[in-house]
């Protein structure tokens, strides 16, 4: 592993810890050249996943763009980073269980909602604001107003 601060590749591994409910993998590295220490996550990814958007252009799959997203609909909401990331973790595996390399973003839009929604309503209507590209005020108005009938049963 290279270190991130001057570049050697002879880093050494000094703690290693599973993270994330079992799913990965913390490493605490140490590089004897700069005495600089960092952290790596390992990860077990089934396949590469590759999303096409709804342009129809193709991109690789990122899990950091897609934690950023859910992080970004759950901010200053009361939900552990712990939690997160083992609703991202899910997310992810049941995109790799599809059984298709190739998943479109509508998909991981609906997977995303639908996990928001049983966590944190507030996010989900943030996510969905984003994903479904409201315009102006009415949008977000007719979008709670079909959540509320779910949600007063």
């Amino acid at each position: 592993m290279r270190c991130p601060f001057c570049g050697n590749i002879d880093t050494q591994v000094k703690d290693s810890r599973p993270a994330e409910d079992n799913v990965a993998i913390r490493r605490r590295r140490f590089c004897p050249a700069c005495a600089g220490r960092f952290t790596t996550y390992e990860r077990v990814q089934l396949r590469d996943l590759v999303v096409i958007k709804s342009s129809g252009r193709r991109e690789d799959f990122d899990r950091d763009k897609l934690s950023r997203s859910i992080r970004i609909a759950l901010q200053k909401r009361p939900v552990e980073a712990e939690r997160m990331d083992q609703m991202i973790s899910g997310i992810v595996r049941r995109l790799e269980s599809m059984g298709d390399t190739d998943v479109p973003s509508k998909v991981i839009g609906e997977i995303v909602m639908e996990t928001l929604a049983r966590i944190d309503t507030v996010a989900y209507v943030r996510f969905a604001s984003v994903y479904k590209n409201f315009q102006a005020a009415d949008d977000f108005d007719k979008f709670v107003s079909e959540l509320r009938p779910a949600t007063e049963v």
